[in-house]
């Protein structure tokens, strides 16, 4: 690697450090008006944070500073990894006694917005612990945005290359200039936050847990101040969840260029309603099945039924009921939600809506073809036609996705877990999902007992995940490192 990429990449890595180290300001101030005396560690973290991120940016200022498809994934691995490793600081010197596995596990699974979680008793933590899991929950979902619009479409799997390939082009885009998109999805996602707070302290919540949760929901993260998570919050909370949850798994570059052009045709995107098609299916099936296990009213066991489903495929992980005791049939429908995500370009993880879409359609078209070899059909995603790149690079994206999934839940089973937690536990990480399946890591339960090198395999599978696999494995590659 040059030295120059070093340095840059020092340089922005230091930058990124240390606004952590000032939003750890947040919870420190929230637990000395609490009188807990964790404030202390906080402000320890956040000194010794900013004094190492300080020392990074002086020792490189001046330098050069060149973008290139290159550095961008050099610099994408070393923010997630060193961000997840800042972001355990103040849970490892807290009052929890966690060791070094279980501290990088929940920084982990907080700014990767996935939602396990291995902390028991939430209902009792310090204010400013609860705070700041959401916090990295937070800001890990605008990090995850920036990741899947700005660097990924360099590998022709992100999501701006969709974007694009709809209708965005460069002379109708409504931001001719990049800190001008910036400041308009940021403002965006400020908004929904603020909205979504003040529809859950509506819905019953108190202003603390309304603050929390809409991070939580916002970033599609799914940690709660609650052991219970939803179980003891109201319908109301319910629906609330509902909505700002799949307003989380939208694609944010086309709700922005709506709002901006002011034209409610250009949020239009044809993931939106196949997303919507597949959660109602799926929310009608296990609402049918729920029907015999929950002893509630029928109305309520939609809400509860649709409440679940939303959460799983928006990768959020928020649980109003065990839906572990719905039946087989239930369980297999929640597996199968684990996989697929959102849309493109929004906060959540799992495959997403526009790869299968591409998929089908690839399906699709080779059926045909084999009836009529003479008859040249093209592979569209909505009105576009999708080039045989794309249709390659969306391919090898899913057949590599499922590979390290089955390869993580090997490596789980080897650590001791059973087949099902190993199973359930390799896609929940993989797909920043939250909850997995069966007594130990299900909807009722925690990863608290789960092996600590089940932690550490976990936290890399959600690293993974996060970066959407090809940005990690990419490094690994000699013609990347070749010429460079």
């Amino acid at each position: 690697m040059p030295a120059s990429t070093l340095t840059a990449t020092v340089n922005v890595t230091g930058y990124f450090c240390l606004y952590l180290a000032v939003a750890m300001l947040l919870p420190m101030a929230v637990d000395i008006g609490a009188g807990n005396e964790d404030w202390q560690v906080f402000l320890l973290s956040s000194f010794l944070v900013a004094g190492i991120a300080l020392a990074m940016i002086v020792m490189t200022h001046g330098y050069p500073m060149r973008f290139s498809p290159r550095f961008g994934f050099i610099v994408l691995n070393a923010l997630w990894l060193s961000t997840s490793l800042v972001a355990a600081l103040p849970l490892y010197f807290s009052s929890l006694d966690l060791t070094m596995a279980d501290a990088v596990f929940e920084a982990v699974s907080g700014i990767t917005t996935t939602g396990s979680t291995v902390l028991v008793g939430l209902d009792g933590l310090p204010p400013g612990l609860l705070l700041w899991r959401s916090v990295t929950h937070w800001l890990g979902g605008i990090g995850v945005v920036a990741t899947g619009l700005l660097l990924l479409p360099f590998l022709n799997v992100g999501g701006m290359q969709i974007f694009k390939l709809e209708s965005s082009s460069q002379a109708e885009s409504p931001f001719p200039r990049f800190r001008q998109f910036s400041i308009a999805l940021l403002s965006f996602y400020v908004a929904i936050t603020f909205a979504c707070t003040l529809a859950y302290s509506m819905a019953g919540m108190t202003l603390f847990e309304a603050v929390n949760h809409a991070m939580a929901t916002i970033s599609t993260g799914g940690f709660s101040t609650r052991d219970a998570s939803f179980r003891e919050f109201g319908e109301a909370a319910l629906i609330v969840g509902i909505i700002f949850m799949l307003l989380g798994a939208m694609p944010f570059a086309v709700l922005i260029r709506a709002i901006v052009q002011r034209d409610i045709r250009s949020a239009y995107d044809p993931q939106v309603p196949v997303l919507l098609t597949i959660v109602g299916l799926s929310a009608f099936t296990v609402t049918v099945l729920a029907v015999e296990h929950l002893e509630v009213e029928r109305w309520s066991v939609v809400i509860h039924a649709v409440f679940n489903v939303v959460s799983i495929i928006t990768t959020t992980g928020f649980v109003s009921a065990d839906y572990d005791q719905w039946g087989p049939l239930s369980v297999g429908i929640f597996f199968l939600l684990t996989f697929l995500g959102g849309c493109a370009g929004s906060t959540v993880g799992g495959i997403k809506i526009y790869r299968l879409m591409v998929l089908f359609q690839t399906v699709r078209v080779n059926l045909r073809q084999m009836v009529r070899p003479d008859v040249v059909l093209p592979v569209r995603y909505g009105a576009q036609t999708v080039s045989s790149r794309v249709i390659q690079s969306v391919a090898v994206f899913v057949g590599i996705y499922l590979a390290i999934f089955l390869v993580a839940a090997v490596a789980l089973t080897a650590t001791g877990l059973d087949f099902i937690t190993a199973l359930s536990g390799a896609i929940t990480a993989l797909s920043n999902v939250g909850p997995g399946f069966g007594t130990l890591i299900g909807p009722a339960g925690t990863f608290a007992d789960v092996p600590e090198t089940a932690k550490w395999i976990l936290s890399g599978t959600m690293l993974l995940g996060r970066l959407e696999v090809m940005a990690v494995l990419i490094l690994f590659s000699p013609s990347f490192w070749r010429h460079f």
